[in-house]
């Protein structure tokens, strides 16, 4: 873990490699700025801004260079002194070029993690008899990845994938039952939320946090959600209900469906699908969907000094921000920026369903 520590203050510093090798110190030593961003709902994505020669017969030098060639794979890490830290894996997507005759000629290189592969093609085909985290496992195997899935408890008879990326189709599949879905190199991750877990960090004015800004909503938080669906087998209606129950509270008083029934009385949401086969995928959804909606309650973006152990899919505490802001929450994106001038600093999105 690569943090900032006041009383020992250390120059933030990076490492690129490419195809397992460090920059050489010619190129490293061009490069003004780096990116790595994580987001639950795209894959995780890097760039990296090389400047060249203030010698203008000079070409820029690495605009042809096969070292930063479509496929090559890069691993980026961030930190300060000698201790850096891997914040991701991933491949060469794209370069760009750049030329002004008032600044410095520029070569920009960006890439994805391997859950781009995922989007590189429509599919129609059925899973038969299988769990959605058993379908995960499948997707993952057939795009060369290896799969780390939380066993997703319902069995469907059967499940089809209609003309969509394997990408946009395990989303769905994710979404649908609250779970979440991200790489982290070669493996794929296809597990519940972790919201309900401790914070593994935590932050204050006094301890790294430099800005924060947040906004708290009780639009669209029920106190029930009614998922209605249709056994076709069965020929009958299939009902699930989720109940401010059922959202647990990250550590506040009280949650956003509960505080907003105390306010203006109990609201139901009803959401109808005609997928559903059985009571115990009908229950799933419409906790999956009440979990979902109470989690917007409160909403934030916060920027603080670079460390690493920050990343999407975490639970973090923020102290010192009042009674009704200070707590545990969910990190939805994460932005890691170095540059030469400003250092390194952490960008972040996060939520939290209580108060």
């Amino acid at each position: 873990m690569a943090k900032p520590e006041p009383k020992r203050p250390l120059v933030p510093t990076f490492d690129i490699m490419v195809n397992g090798t460090s920059l050489p110190m010619p190129v490293a030593a061009h490069v003004a700025s780096v990116l790595v961003a994580e987001d639950m709902d795209v894959p995780g994505m890097f760039s990296f801004q090389l400047t060249g020669s203030d010698d203008q017969r000079t070409d820029v030098p690495w605009v042809d260079d096969a070292l930063f060639s479509v496929g090559n794979a890069v691993e980026i890490k961030l930190g300060y002194g000698d201790q850096v830290e891997a914040l991701t894996k991933g491949e060469i997507v794209g370069i760009e070029p750049s030329y002004s005759v008032d600044r410095l000629p520029q070569l920009s290189v960006r890439g994805f993690d391997r859950l781009h592969r995922l989007s590189r093609a429509r599919k129609s085909r059925t899973f038969v008899g299988q769990k959605d985290s058993d379908i995960a496992s499948k997707v993952a195997s057939d795009a060369g990845l290896t799969a780390e899935v939380e066993d997703s408890s319902v069995t469907h008879s059967h499940v089809y994938q209609h003309n969509q990326t394997d990408l946009e189709f395990l989303r769905q599949r994710a979404q649908r039952i609250g779970y979440e879905l991200r790489v982290d190199d070669t493996k794929l991750f296809f597990r519940k939320r972790a919201t309900g877990t401790s914070a593994v960090l935590t932050m204050s004015q006094a301890d790294g946090l430099i800005e924060f800004r947040a906004r708290l909503s009780s639009v669209n938080q029920p106190t029930e959600v009614v998922v209605r669906g249709w056994d076709l087998k069965e020929k009958k209606e299939v009902i699930g209900r989720a109940s401010t129950s059922d959202a647990a509270s990250m550590g506040g008083e009280q949650t956003g469906p509960d505080s907003a029934q105390s306010v203006f009385g109990a609201g139901e949401t009803i959401y109808v699908t005609a997928a559903i086969e059985t009571q115990a995928e009908a229950d799933q959804i419409a906790k999956a969907r009440l979990e979902t909606l109470a989690l917007n309650y409160v909403t934030a973006e916060g920027r603080c000094q670079g460390r690493t152990d920050l990343r999407a899919g975490l639970v973090i505490g923020l102290e010192n921000l009042g009674t009704r802001f200070s707590g545990s929450y969910y990190v939805d994106g994460v932005e890691h920026r170095y540059t030469r001038r400003g250092g390194y600093v952490t960008h972040f999105k996060a939520r939290r369903n209580s108060s």
